[in-house]
Parts: structure tokens; C-alpha cells; sequence
């Protein structure tokens, strides 16, 4: 984010276009990548935000917003019944789009910067039990085409609490079964090594040895990704989430299921199991120990309910 505050001297009313939605869209992605150096899944999703507030925006004035209005817009996303961590964000996106604005001479002034953050997390993440998680575990069977790919991408999620996109992007060199760990690339182009469990390692063998060799043979160009679609390109991020789906599905769990709900229950089970909080942020890789803070509160809200089941005067 401080890349994003930074000041670039530019004069007045010397913008680069004066144009459409789609322009201003196009080449604030553009300052994101080049001038900020954002992770493309990060420009993408400040992108979608904006192209969210471009439709709401239609024939108002771009320059001439209130604060009313910008606190009207924000309105409706909550009635449209985005979670709060995803309303937070379209907030950090529209203020730093307006201080784009201000770096292009556009405006003098930002709105933006007086619109409230929303509090993160008011909806407790979704989290399996141990049980659920073994019976998602074990779903992939012999009727799925590639049952140990299957597997392994779902041991792969739950036994190091990696991000879709991590999954996505592991390599063979990068995977090391015999040592029992794996080294994986996060937010900030950040490495850090998460240990891999013996199950986990297991079902990896299996599928490098009898599914991946046959999954790649159509690979052109070849390439070192560990976890490969039929058609033998890297598995895109968008299909491990529909992975997911597909076997809480089977099993019969809540259709808003994710990878996520994986990394929520690995942090979360970390947690129970005596885990420290900053051994558990560093697995996760996160930046804040705020952020990991979370999975404590879901641990409390557990503990909450059984002592409200179980105890006398609960």
C-alpha cells in the first residue's frame, strides 16, 4: 500500500485520456501493474471493482462525486449482499482509484479518502471438522477421471492452508516429498516453506507416478507445474475452486464452500491442536498478525457453542 500513497509530479490537467469508462479502467490497470507493481490477481480484482462502480456510475460526473454519493454507492453493494471483506475492498479500490485521479490532474480533491473502512470479518469464514474434512478428503474416487490429481490438489489445500492461486503456481522443484515440505510462492511474489504431511505426500507420489505423466503428454509447451488439466496446461485457479465445489457437493456441505474454507479450517484446526498464533501466521503467510487473529475468534465461537450444549448452566 505505500507504493499506492506514493506522489508522482505531474501537471494539472495533463492527463493522459479524458475519455470513457473503459479507458480510464484500462489505463489505471496499467498504472497498478507498471507504476505500483501489483500481482496480476490483485490488479484483476481492483479492476472488477471498478468495473462494478462504472455501472453504478452511468451518467453521473466522475469528478463532480459527493462523498453522499460515493457512501450511496458502498449502500448498495452491502444490499447486494457482499460479504464485508469484499465491500472493504471495493473501498480500498475506489479510494486508490481517486488518488489516481488526483496524480493525473483530474481532481483536486478525493472524496474517496472520507469513506469509512468496513470492519473485516463481521461473518465468521467457514470452517469443516476434522471429520468433515476427512470424508472431502477421500471423495475423489475411481468414477473422476483423474481421481489422484483430485486428491491431491484437495490434501494440497488443507495440509499446508495454501491459496488457490499458490496451489496453482507450485512447481516439481519446489516439492520436495522425501523432506516432507514445499515451497510456495504468496502475495508480494513472497516465498515461504510449509511443511506437507505424510498422507499428503503419499497421494502426491501416486499421482506424479501413474496420472500427471499421461495429463502432460499433451503439454505443448512442457512445463514443471504440479498440478495439470486434462488437457495438460497448469490447473487454472478457477478450476481448483470448481473442484472444490464439486466435491462439497458430493459430500453434501454448504454450497459456499471454497479453497478457502480449506486454508480457514487448516489455521483454525493449527489453532485447536496447540499451534502458536505467529507459528500459524507464518504458515499462512501472512503479512499481519491481525489477519491470523480471525481464526481465533472462530475457535472461540466453537468453544462458545459446546459449552452452551454440554454445560449445566450453559
Amino acid at each position: 500500500m505505500r507504493l499506492l500513497k506514493q506522489k508522482i509530479r505531474r501537471n494539472p490537467g495533463t492527463s493522459r485520456h479524458r475519455g470513457s469508462a473503459k479507458q480510464w479502467l484500462d489505463s489505471f490497470k496499467s498504472y497498478l501493474k507498471t507504476e505500483c507493481h501489483l500481482a496480476d490477481n490483485s490488479v484483476k480484482a481492483y479492476g472488477n471493482d471498478l468495473q462494478r462502480f462504472f455501472k453504478w456510475l452511468r451518467r453521473r460526473s466522475l469528478k463532480n462525486l459527493s462523498v453522499r454519493e460515493l457512501s450511496d454507492y458502498v449502500a448498495t453493494l452491502k444490499k447486494q449482499g457482499l460479504a464485508p471483506s469484499s465491500i472493504a475492498r471495493n473501498i480500498v479500490s475506489l479510494k486508490i482509484f481517486f488518488r489516481y485521479l488526483q496524480l493525473e490532474g483530474e481532481i483536486e480533491t478525493s472524496e474517496a479518502e472520507l469513506l469509512g473502512s468496513q470492519a473485516l470479518w463481521q461473518r465468521i469464514p467457514d470452517v469443516l471438522t476434522p471429520e468433515m474434512v476427512r470424508e472431502l478428503l477421500s471423495s475423489p474416487n475411481e468414477t473422476d477421471p483423474y481421481p489422484l490429481r483430485d486428491r491431491s490438489l484437495l490434501e494440497l489445500l488443507y495440509a499446508t492452508g495454501c491459496r488457490a492461486s499458490e496451489v496453482s503456481n507450485l512447481t516439481l522443484n519446489n516439492l520436495h516429498l522425501s523432506d516432507g515440505y514445499c515451497k510456495v510462492r504468496g502475495k508480494g511474489d513472497k516465498e515461504r516453506v510449509v511443511p506437507l504431511a505424510k498422507p499428503a505426500c503419499r497421494v502426491l507420489r501416486a499421482y506424479l507416478k501413474h496420472e500427471r505423466g499421461v495429463l502432460t503428454q499433451q503439454a505443448t509447451p512442457s512445463h514443471e507445474f504440479v498440478l495439470v488439466s486434462r488437457s495438460g496446461r497448469p490447473l487454472r485457479r478457477e478450476a481448483i475452486w470448481e473442484s472444490v465445489k464439486k466435491y462439497a457437493a458430493r459430500c453434501g456441505f454448504s454450497k459456499s464452500l471454497s479453497p478457502h474454507s480449506l486454508r480457514h479450517s487448516f489455521a483454525t484446526h493449527m489453532l485447536a491442536g496447540g499451534a502458536d498464533l505467529r507459528q500459524v501466521q507464518e504458515l499462512l503467510g501472512h503479512s499481519s498478525i491481525a489477519t491470523t487473529q480471525i481464526y481465533t475468534h472462530v475457535d472461540q465461537s466453537r468453544l462458545k457453542k459446546i459449552h452452551q450444549k454440554y454445560h449445566p448452566r450453559g
